[in-house]
């Protein structure tokens, strides 16, 4: 396992306790996480290296920027993924966001059965899909994270899990 992979494992083990305890992601472990995988890049693959830790990044921030933007996603979990990009560059950022939003499924539905929220989950969805079809693409804060009373999912799990998905299959 190279250095890099056993850096984004450590950044993601990390953010899974703090997210775990506080519900926060602190900025302090995103951004510098983010800014230590520029320089490290710099330092080890110059101009192209920077290029591809800022590309790792923005993949990132594409990925999860609309459900983040709609509510549905805390802030700190879309720089945790966009620092995890810049380590492990573009094509990993891509799987890391898709293994990510897999596990996120599979999480809140587990979490929905154990709390037996899923009645009411399969509602809310329902009703934001109708909500879009009516009113636009814009959040809906009766099933917004900040408006819900719904059970919250620690998301930097599931972001951990993509992280070992990416770096298992596209080592």
């Amino acid at each position: 396992m190279s250095a890099v992979h056993l850096t984004a494992l450590a950044i993601a083990v990390v953010a899974c306790v703090t997210d775990l305890r506080s519900r926060r992601i602190p900025n302090v472990l995103t951004f510098g996480s983010a800014a230590a995988a520029l320089v490290f890049h710099v330092a080890t693959g110059g101009v192209g290296g920077l290029v591809s830790a800022c590309e790792g990044w923005a993949v990132g921030v594409a990925f999860f920027f609309l459900p983040f933007a709609l509510g549905g996603m805390g802030g700190g979990d879309i720089k945790l993924v966009a620092a995890l990009g810049a380590w492990m560059g573009p094509g990993a950022a891509f799987w890391l966001g898709l293994y990510t939003g897999i596990a996120g499924g599979v999480f809140a539905v587990v979490v929905s059965i154990c709390r037996g929220y899923l009645g009411q989950a399969m509602s809310n969805i329902w009703l934001l899909l109708t909500h879009w079809r009516v009113a636009g693409l814009r959040p809906l804060d009766e099933v917004s994270l900040a408006g819900s009373r719904g059970p919250r999912l620690a998301y930097a799990v599931p972001i951990f899990t993509g992280t070992v998905l990416t770096i298992w299959f596209r080592p």
